[in-house]
């Protein structure tokens, strides 16, 4: 159905958000987190052999779990936004300003909790697709690719875009699209008014499509006046 669509496509862009924000760190780092993935994804089996399909689809039926769904979505996409504006005051702007710079190293270090979520999701649907494996086993496998998949995308990502600035911009762009994409997918109709089940995708496209022109607009604008003091410095 439509919402199980929108939340897939809200999987996808956090797992892509999470490799991309990992280009921008330290080796080390992306290490520590990849060993930290797979240490989550091989240990949750126990809790993730309860979980049932309906159980499952309840959750996503029920608009308090969905709302604080919500409420954590939308904290670490700020905070994930909020790095990258850090990112232009600090590289771009070369501010001096010792708070901001704190703030961007602490944040710089900060991975993401939803790449958590997505994890412990896709190994519930790989034992529900694998009956009669062993659930150690695949939780094991998948500990094991996720231990390699995330440094070898962090490099795949890194010759794709060798532009750390590119990739600052489409994090911020990706991050603002997961906000709505997300606001969608986890309200599940607590609105002023009761709507239909089915999604308008003429009128979400409309309204990705308004956000990223305005977000466009705003960065271009910004480039502009940068540049334009730039020359003013220059002469």
């Amino acid at each position: 159905c439509s919402s199980d669509l929108l939340v897939f496509v809200l999987m996808v862009l956090v797992c892509f958000n999470f490799l991309l924000k990992q280009t921008d760190c330290p080796y080390g780092i992306t290490f520590a987190v990849a060993v930290a993935c797979a240490l989550f994804t091989g240990l949750i089996w126990p809790y993730a052999i309860t979980q049932s399909k309906t159980q499952i689809a309840s959750w996503l039926e029920n608009p308090s779990l969905m709302l604080d769904t919500a409420v954590v979505l939308s904290i670490d996409v700020i905070v994930q936004m909020v790095y990258c504006i850090l990112y232009v005051y600090v590289h771009i702007d070369r501010s001096r300003n010792k708070k901001k710079i704190w703030i961007y190293k602490i944040l710089k270090l900060y991975p993401g909790l939803l790449i958590f979520p997505v994890l412990f999701s896709t190994l519930v649907s790989l034992i529900f697709s694998m009956p009669g494996k062993s659930f150690p086993l695949i939780a094991w496998s998948l500990a094991a690719i996720v231990l390699v998949i995330i440094p070898a995308g962090r490099m795949l990502l890194k010759k794709l875009l060798p532009e750390e600035e590119l990739r600052i911009e489409l994090l911020f762009l990706l991050n603002a699209a997961a906000a709505i994409i997300g606001t969608i997918a986890t309200v599940n109709g607590r609105t002023a008014v009761e709507g239909n089940t089915s999604v308008n995708i003429g009128a979400l496209s409309g309204i990705l499509i308004l956000v990223l022109t305005g977000i466009s607009a705003g960065y271009l604008l910004r480039r502009y006046r940068i540049s334009k003091r730039t020359k003013k410095k220059i002469v």
